[in-house]
């Protein structure tokens, strides 16, 4: 289903779930809750003081449905949620800074490990940006662009892929988990035959991509695109009428329109309450206007929807990777980086069958008869290139949602400033929205349904 209207419309709400404004404005919420310098021993401690017959619980640091470790703060009325504050940090690794004293090139290698179930959309936002700088984004090769989409949509299935398996299991849906890696194996290993990695892959550079296709690249993507297809519905038949599924996702952490955009959520969760914005179809990057697929809504405005929209994404994502195919197939052998030499390396990477490169034959060449090249490589691995003053922001569609870059660059060969907007951030701060007043066993739902990977929250 790919619209709100194709499916029910009756709308399922959860008991106790109160508006946002009524979150917001509430007195009888505790003081010293509001007060984000207060920490668990100092709640704990004013519990006892007032003598109050709610319990204060800390849920964490754990590692539930997050991919990363976060640490929530619960005051509890028996089962019931009454109030709820994430508390985050626990990852941070200051890669925004980092990126400072690193060449433009050498950035990507930092902000893939942000997200690192989603690593390639981070280096795309980041490489975009330099590109707007520099001005040369109408100069990128076709190919490049191409293999930039495949990659990002194969990406974008294995996020799902984990999304929805780890969001099941732990509800006790181990089966979920080992089929959800078990696919997700096919997409990773297709990433190693390209880029060399599973993960983490400064594949995306400024400028186009590390390399092409190996030899049998296309064979490899058909085998990946094959399995998929015939892999992914098996996910539609065990959960989407499931009874049990249902009545521990349907009308689970509730969340509608009015509360998605005042707390600025996007992604599946958006698109699960009935708001049909796609940054693919809204704001087209890289070509994406000239690829035919839908954008996947529904309307019940909790888990179930959001598990929904990620099953169609994923079916819509095989979509364009598959006239991604059908272009790669004809613009076999056409550049895959641009043709500058004070921005493009003159060594073309190949990965080969032990997973290395380059050849020796290709350094020898580099090394001993391309005196022009020889410099301009070691200049650009040295000191890398200069990118004008000027700043941009990126904006894509990310698994999880709106994933923004903003580049400043103060006409050196390092980054004067890098800030990542993670979705997964901003969609943090809708738990409390969409757990309070729901039951202490739907909160990893609400979790799961968002989708957040802390490595990206806390940066």
């Amino acid at each position: 289903m790919t619209t709100a209207e194709s499916h029910q419309t009756k709308t399922y709400k959860a008991p106790f779930v109160q508006s946002v404004e009524q979150l917001f404005d509430d007195p009888s919420i505790p003081q010293y809750l509001a007060d984000e310098s207060g920490d668990f021993e100092a709640i704990a401690e004013k519990q006892r003081e007032r003598k109050s017959d709610r319990m204060i619980i800390n849920m964490g640091p754990a590692h539930p449905s997050t991919h990363g470790v976060m640490r929530l703060c619960l005051e509890m009325d028996g089962d019931v949620v009454m109030n709820l504050r994430p508390a985050i940090g626990y990852l941070h690794t200051g890669i925004e800074k980092t990126c400072e004293a690193r060449t433009w090139t050498q950035g990507t290698t930092l902000v893939t490990r942000m997200d690192y179930v989603a690593p390639l959309f981070n280096e795309a936002a980041y490489v975009l940006g330099v590109e707007e700088i520099m001005g040369i984004q109408d100069r990128i090769p076709d190919r490049a662009n191409i293999i930039r989409i495949l990659m990002l949509e194969l990406n974008r299935i294995s996020s799902h892929l984990v999304a929805i398996g780890t969001g099941v299991n732990e509800l006790g849906g181990v089966t979920l988990l080992t089929q959800g890696l078990r696919d997700r194996e096919m997409v990773l290993d297709f990433f190693e035959a390209i880029s060399g990695l599973r993960m983490n892959h400064a594949f995306i550079r400024p400028g186009g991509v590390a390399n092409d296709l190996p030899e049998n690249g296309l064979e490899k993507l058909d085998e990946t695109l094959d399995w998929l297809e015939k892999r992914i519905p098996e996910y539609h038949q065990m959960l989407s009428d499931n009874p049990i599924f249902k009545k521990r996702f349907l009308g689970i952490t509730y969340l509608d329109q009015q509360s998605c955009m005042a707390l600025g959520v996007t992604g599946p969760r958006l698109r699960g309450a009935g708001i049909e914005w796609d940054i693919r179809k809204q704001e087209p990057r890289m070509g994406y206007e000239t690829y035919d697929f839908d954008i996947p809504v529904w309307n019940t405005c909790d888990a179930y929807g959001a598990f929904q929209v990620r099953m169609e994404e994923m079916a819509q994502s095989l979509r364009i990777c598959r006239q991604c195919r059908d272009r790669l197939a004809d613009t076999e052998g056409q550049p895959f980086m641009i043709d500058d030499p004070k921005i493009a390396r003159p060594a073309k990477l190949a990965i080969y069958d032990d997973g290395q490169g380059n050849s020796n034959e290709h350094i020898r060449r580099i090394m001993g008869e391309d005196m022009e090249g020889l410099i301009h490589h070691f200049k650009l691995v040295t000191e890398g290139f200069k990118v004008p003053a000027g700043q941009a922001y990126i904006a894509l569609e990310s698994p999880k949602g709106e994933l923004g870059c903003h580049v400043v660059s103060d006409g050196g060969t390092h980054p004067y400033r890098v800030h990542m907007r993670d979705p997964g951030f901003h969609n943090l701060q809708a738990l409390p929205a969409m757990c309070e007043g729901g039951m202490l066993s739907d909160i990893v739902v609400g979790i799961g349904s968002i989708d957040p990977v802390l490595g990206g929250v806390d940066r």
